[in-house]
């Protein structure tokens, strides 16, 4: 089993194609929130045995997904225990717009951590904000306390930009590197 687990949920595809472009070079194991908002069988196991949980949701009237907090009310039971104390966390959204207050579910995700008594990795990359930057780069999106991207309302999975892509891949790097820094 990944020491990192990911778990998301994703309304059209897009929060999925992040989370499994973030799965790609961090090596983590994807777990999926349902339509419903429930975890598959033995998905509370997957997140007790993990070192770092990623959560992920699309950004949705400038939070997470309804689905999204079903889960993290349901994690009340881990909160209670200090199940998850010391455990490193992360988190990624998705939006139509470039701002999309994407900064809101990030921070919802930081402050469910610190609930858990957990700590926090932020994305550690420089964003790209020289008059040369393009939409291809590297963390165009300009975002440091965790992953963010964007796709148009009107563009489907496949239509993703490459730099968000790109930078998906090198935020999943960066939390292998992390989690193997800082061993159990």
């Amino acid at each position: 089993m990944s020491q990192i687990v990911i778990v998301y949920h994703s309304g059209y595809g897009h929060t999925r194609r992040i989370a499994e472009t973030v799965a790609e070079t961090s090596g983590a194991t994807l777990l999926a929130i349902d339509a419903e908002g429930n975890l598959p069988e033995g998905g509370w196991e997957q997140l007790q045995a993990a070192r770092m949980i990623v959560f992920g949701s699309p950004t949705y009237m400038g939070s997470v997904s309804w689905q999204f907090k079903k889960f993290a009310d349901a994690s009340s039971k881990a909160w209670f225990t200090q199940a998850w104390k010391d455990k490193l966390f992360a988190g990624f959204t998705n939006s139509a717009s470039m701002n999309g207050d994407k900064h809101s579910t990030l921070h919802y995700f930081m402050t469910l951590a610190m609930q858990h008594s957990g700590l926090w990795v932020g994305t550690g990359m420089m964003p790209s904000n020289h008059k040369a930057a393009t939409r291809d780069d590297i963390n165009y999106v300009a975002s440091s306390s965790g992953l963010m991207t964007t796709t148009p309302s009107d563009a489907g999975v496949d239509e993703i930009p490459a730099g968000d892509l790109a930078t998906a891949r090198r935020f999943g790097e960066r939390l292998a590197e992390v989690v193997a820094r800082h061993p159990v």
